[in-house]
C-alpha cells in the first residue's frame, strides 16, 4: 500500500502548526498521556486505520506500557488492565467512533455522568479535544494513506 501523496506537510505547510496546537491542547496535564494514547489507539482500531493503530501502540510501548494492556485495548471492558478512569475514557471513545446505526444520542447522560466521575471539567474538555483530534488525524490517514511505519 502506497501513500497517496508524498507529504501532506509539504503540500499544506500549516499542518505542523495545527499538529503543534492540538498537541499543546491535549497534553496540558489534565489527562494522563497513557489515557490519551489508549483513546487514540481504540479510535484507530474502531475505524480500521493501521497507521493510527501502529503509531499509538508504539507510543504506548515507548512509554513503558505492557503488551497485555496494549493488546487488550480492543477488549478493554473485559480486561483487568485498565483503571476505572481509563475505562470511562475508552467508553467515551467508543461512543464517538462506533457506527451509530440507530441514530441514538452518542453520549448519553449516563455516559457523561460516568466520565464526569473520573475527570474534572478541564480534563473532560481536554478529552473531548483528544477525540476531536483523533477524528481529524484519522480522516487524514484514511484518505491519504501514509506509510503505516515511519509516516511522512
Amino acid at each position: 500500500m502506497d501513500n497517496r501523496i508524498p507529504d501532506i506537510n509539504e503540500l499544506v505547510p500549516e499542518i505542523p502548526e495545527v499538529a503543534g496546537a492540538l498537541a499543546k491542547a491535549t497534553m496540558n496535564g489534565s489527562v494522563p498521556p497513557a489515557t490519551i494514547s489508549l483513546s487514540y489507539l481504540r479510535a484507530g482500531q474502531i475505524v480500521g486505520n493501521t497507521y493510527q493503530v501502529l503509531r499509538h501502540s508504539a507510543d504506548l510501548r515507548k512509554a513503558g506500557e505492557s503488551e497485555e494492556r496494549i493488546a487488550s485495548v480492543a477488549t478493554w471492558w473485559d480486561a483487568p488492565f485498565f483503571t476505572d478512569a481509563e475505562r470511562a475514557a475508552l467508553a467515551l471513545t467508543e461512543a464517538m467512533f462506533q457506527p451509530n446505526t440507530r441514530g441514538d444520542e452518542r453520549v448519553t447522560d449516563d455516559l457523561f455522568a460516568e466520565v464526569s466521575q473520573h475527570y474534572d471539567q478541564k480534563a473532560l474538555s481536554t478529552l473531548t479535544v483528544v477525540l476531536g483530534s483523533a477524528g481529524f488525524w484519522m480522516n487524514i490517514a484514511q484518505i491519504l494513506k501514509p506509510p503505516p511505519v515511519g509516516g511522512w
